[in-house]
């Protein structure tokens, strides 16, 4: 397994290179390749490992019996997901998919609850940044609920790229959504959706080419 760049990350932030080890090796660490679209983990199904990517992206979505979908975050390098599940021990209600091709990182957290007794500097870091980690999800999860409050799409596109540009301090930014799927994070209908983006150009407020966006001030 290829640790570069491991010992950066947010779940490891502030372990000694022996403390790094010795965190994978009680975690079970595993690396798994995926390819574009594969399904990760699946709604219904449990999980006692927090997964790393370590290339590529994955998606969040939210996939109904009635063929429903909608994307509830995006994952990108050197970020996390299904720790809450990994740690409670919940079922998933939700599906992990690829959005490229990806790798990886597989952590079983369980392994960490059940051996609590036993203390080590890493376990006390590992915690610490487990906590800082599921914090800022929940500031992820929160603005998708601000971004979809507004009845109109108009409402729902500003309030998404107002925070995008927010995020970034810059009004010219890069999206990690494809149409669809920025359609089905606002919970719009994407051609609706991609008559309003129309409208906002023609209107002067935005000007975009596929995920590339600049927001227009007003005069």
């Amino acid at each position: 397994m290829n640790l570069e760049g491991i010992e950066k990350s947010r779940l490891f932030k502030g372990m000694t290179a022996k403390e790094l080890s010795s965190c994978l090796a009680s975690l079970d660490a595993r690396e798994k390749k995926y390819r574009k679209d594969d399904l990760i983990l699946r709604a219904g199904e449990r999980t006692s490992s927090i997964g790393m990517v370590l290339s590529g992206s994955v998606t969040i979505e939210s996939n109904d019996v009635w063929g429903n979908c909608s994307v509830l975050s995006h994952v990108g390098q050197n970020q996390f997901f299904a720790e809450t599940y990994a740690l409670l021990g919940e079922v998933l209600l939700v599906d992990v998919r690829a959005n490229e091709n990806c790798r990886i990182l597989f952590c079983n957290i369980r392994n960490l609850l059940e051996d609590s007794k036993k203390s080590s500097p890493w376990k006390e870091k590992l915690l610490k940044n487990i906590l800082i980690i599921s914090s800022q999800k929940n500031l992820v999860l929160s603005g998708r609920s601000f971004h979809t409050s507004p009845k109109s799409c108009r409402g729902r596109l500003l309030s998404y790229l107002n925070a995008i540009a927010l995020q970034t301090s810059s009004r010219e930014f890069d999206i990690p959504f494809n149409r669809q799927q920025l359609a089905d994070y606002l919970n719009l209908e994407r051609t609706n959706m991609s008559k309003e983006l129309s409208h906002m150009k023609d209107e002067g407020l935005i000007e975009y080419r596929k995920s590339h966006f600049k927001l227009i001030k007003a005069d």
